[in-house]
């Protein structure tokens, strides 16, 4: 079974990842504005997933004729989806590509023909996401072999960076794929991620839908998971990594790194080139989102806390990159955080 996060064939739908794992709901995305409520509330989310349903819901708008004889500022107008989210990388990198395209291309075309050109460019992007996503997932696979030659492995893993996070495959749970495809995989565990509890409703959600080995614990579970039940690595995901390999993630990953790193397993990081800020020197400068205290003191709209509480809910943490002792897995290979710029500035092959 392949889960879909987004179809795009006639129409633009997401899967309500909030309904999840009780209900499959799609829904149409008409505009920009209902891409950007659904990325805002986390109906979709993952920063792969992001850019691709923000950048299609205006390819959308497009092909119904919106901006007229002038698509360019439309799409210029358009492009306040980057403030949805703001910590992921994805969008507001395809953002400034859209619009360096758009702008390039409206030097030589006009009409429908610049409107043409555009939507092809957005739809190539769900192509490319996908491809990207399974040269992480095998070059991932085989950098965790290398050390482990003829055993089968265990992984942890957490929030969700499968197919639900993408367009399809996966980053971190890709690497996972990949290794079950190739009998590899012994087990995988998969934190249950609070507050949004993206462990337990998504990738419980696609482990049992794959049919991988699997188990969930809870995020306080992780430290003694890694003393007691041989994980071979610890590999995540990404919202941005920046110019010194620093990566801002779910929250909850700083503290997975500290641990794997005193119980010297290997900690991965799996991204496309998409997801990495080479622009930001380090991790100092990623703004964290902050998101309501609600889902922090209730779950599925029940209290659980205690009112009048005080609550700080950062969506997001930075792991130092001295923490990334596996490598960060991009669909170029497998880096060390002090080779990601050179490789990605074509500096660099791949370990």
């Amino acid at each position: 079974m392949t889960l879909e996060a987004i179809r795009y064939r006639s129409v633009l739908q997401i899967l309500n990842q909030l309904l999840l794992p009780h209900e499959t709901v799609y829904e149409d995305i008409r505009t920009v504005q209902d891409g950007y409520d659904a990325i805002k509330s986390m109906k979709v989310r993952g920063a792969p997933a992001i850019a691709i349903v923000g950048c299609l819901s205006l390819g959308v708008e497009l092909r119904a004729g919106a901006g007229g004889d002038d698509p360019v500022t439309f799409i210029r107008e358009s492009l306040y989806l980057t403030s949805a989210r703001p910590t992921a990388v994805n969008m507001g990198r395809a953002a400034r590509e859209l619009m360096e395209y758009s702008e390039n291309e409206s030097m030589e075309k006009s009409g429908q023909a610049l409107r043409d050109s555009v939507i092809g460019w957005i739809e190539e992007m769900l192509e490319r996401d996908v491809g990207d996503n399974r040269k992480i997932g095998n070059f991932g696979a085989q950098h965790i072999l290398s050390g482990v030659p003829r055993d089968s492995v265990t992984i942890l893993t957490h929030c969700n960076t499968g197919s639900l996070a993408t367009a399809g495959y996966g980053t971190a749970l890709g690497v996972v794929r990949s290794l079950h495809s190739l009998g590899r995989l012994k087990r995988v565990y998969c934190t249950e991620t609070r507050p949004y509890n993206q462990g337990a409703r998504l990738t419980a959600y696609e482990a049992v839908a794959e049919g991988f080995p699997a188990t969930l614990i809870t995020d306080s579970m992780a430290a003694l998971t890694m003393r007691e039940k041989g994980i071979t690595a610890v590999v995540v995901g990404a919202d941005r990594v920046v110019a010194n390999g620093d990566t801002a993630n779910k929250i909850g990953t700083y503290q997975l790194a500290i641990a794997a790193k005193h119980h010297g397993i290997p900690f991965y990081v799996a991204a496309p080139s998409t997801s990495c800020d080479l622009s930001l020197e380090s991790g100092r400068h990623i703004v964290i989102e902050q998101r309501p205290a609600e889902e922090l003191t209730s779950i599925n709209g029940v209290p659980v806390a205690a009112p009048g509480i005080e609550v700080w809910n950062p969506a997001f943490d930075v792991t130092p990159h001295q923490l990334i002792t596996g490598g960060i897995i991009t669909e170029l290979g497998v880096f060390l955080p002090s080779e990601l710029q050179a490789a990605l500035t074509g500096r660099l092959t791949a370990l």
